[in-house]
């Protein structure tokens, strides 16, 4: 329980553990389905590379806002770069191919953004996120503009200022182009329409699917309850995700983590880096030796454990 309530203190260490589960989840899901052994190799890999992303961005993580709306500006490029020259199927440009496999940058970038959002706001980062939102309607990608919505609807019900504001309704804009336009690519195996397919190839693979995809949003109800002064994150953080998850559950569109893909791997372990690391930092630090001693003690129990 000492080891439960260390990592239960560190959103990100949390965070990665949700996401390793959710992966493996989703692996003993597609050997039950019987998918080609390329695609489990794809989603260990993917998950091996988001963490060393995350490992190697987090040691700049203090100097974010120095440099956070530069970067929003330059993803929001990347996606709109992706809708006009990107792999294109049937009139629909979500991916770029690397490498003979098709990423999906949306999944990858997009919810890193919308959480830095609800965390930094300027008028460079407002621009970035209008632009993103202009390339998934031009894209078109109803799951991701869902996830514009629900992820700047929900910063924006909690702390209304002008940024917040200002990119809510051009999402909203931007979703209500997604739904007129035609999305008439069908389902693929094993990552489209998994959370109802899995049930049919046995109720373990369903639950495996379910479970993962409930993994991908605890450390946002943990930090809610946890860590006051960053709620505004963590409730992006679970809207976002929760929204990738519908927008599966409603489309064909990809299943976040638990199905065939590994943009969705990347992207989830990017988006924890604007967790804290240690809950309450942020929102003011907890001094006297009495909470130090406390905090060196569950280090050495979560270490001790994670070993």
């Amino acid at each position: 329980m000492t080891i439960v309530d260390a990592m239960m203190r560190r959103p990100r260490t949390l965070g990665v553990a949700c996401a390793a589960g959710a992966v493996i989840l989703g692996l003993a899901y597609m050997m039950m389905a019987g998918a080609p052994t390329r695609y489990l190799g794809v989603n260990i890999g993917a998950l091996a590379i988001g963490l060393t992303m995350l490992a190697l961005l987090g040691r700049v993580a203090p100097v974010a806002p120095r440099w956070i709306g530069g970067a929003t500006v330059a993803m929001a490029g990347a996606l709109l770069g992706t809708a006009f020259v990107g792999t294109e199927v049937e009139g629909i440009s979500r991916w770029v191919t690397l490498g003979g496999f098709a990423l999906q940058p949306s999944l990858i970038l997009l919810p890193l953004m919308v959480v830095a959002f609800s965390k930094w706001r300027s008028v460079m980062m407002t621009v970035g996120m209008v632009a993103a939102v202009a390339a998934i309607a031009l894209q078109p990608d109803r799951a991701m503009g869902g996830v514009l919505v629900l992820g700047l609807g929900t910063r924006a019900m909690i702390c209304r200022d002008r940024h917040s504001i200002v990119t809510l309704i051009a999402s909203i804009a931007g979703f209500a182009v997604t739904l007129v336009r035609p999305d008439p690519l069908p389902a693929v195996p094993h990552v489209e329409q998994v959370l109802y397919s899995s049930f049919d190839i046995h109720v373990g693979a369903g639950l495996a699917v379910l479970g993962g995809s409930m993994l991908l949003l605890v450390p946002a109800i943990v930090g809610w309850q946890r860590d006051a002064g960053n709620r505004a994150t963590y409730a992006a953080f679970g809207a976002v995700w929760f929204a990738a998850v519908l927008g599966a559950a409603l489309g064909n569109y990809p299943t976040p983590i638990v199905g065939y893909g590994g943009s969705a791997i990347i992207g989830y372990t990017l988006s924890l880096l604007t967790l804290p690391k240690r809950a309450g930092v942020g929102a003011g630090r907890i001094s006297g030796a009495r909470g130090e001693t406390a905090g060196a003690l569950s280090d050495r129990h979560l270490a001790v454990g994670l070993a």
